[in-house]
């Protein structure tokens, strides 16, 4: 522990931050999951509806600034493809 009252209060944010930063990087990666695991069942017009959501859950990720815009935007791509060839 810090001696330092500045460092203190630091310690105190970064573990506030690291909180709920891990707690949308798993609202995002139970999201992901759930979509894939009904491309998984077969069940497409399900996971079609359900994508919005992913995508939405994406971009609350990445305007919270947990990951990177262009990951995102890869994982959103990988998504669409898997559902675009889970439907065809």
């Amino acid at each position: 522990m810090p001696n330092i009252k500045s460092s203190v209060r630091d310690v105190k944010t970064t573990a506030i931050r690291n909180a709920q930063n891990r707690s949308i990087k798993s609202d995002l990666k139970t999201a992901v999951k759930k979509f894939e695991g009904l491309l998984a069942e077969n069940k497409s017009a399900e996971a079609a509806d359900f994508f919005k959501s992913v995508a939405s859950t994406i971009d609350k990720a990445v305007s919270k600034g947990v990951i990177h815009k262009n990951t995102a935007a890869r994982q959103k791509s990988r998504l669409a493809s898997n559902l675009s060839s889970a439907q065809a």
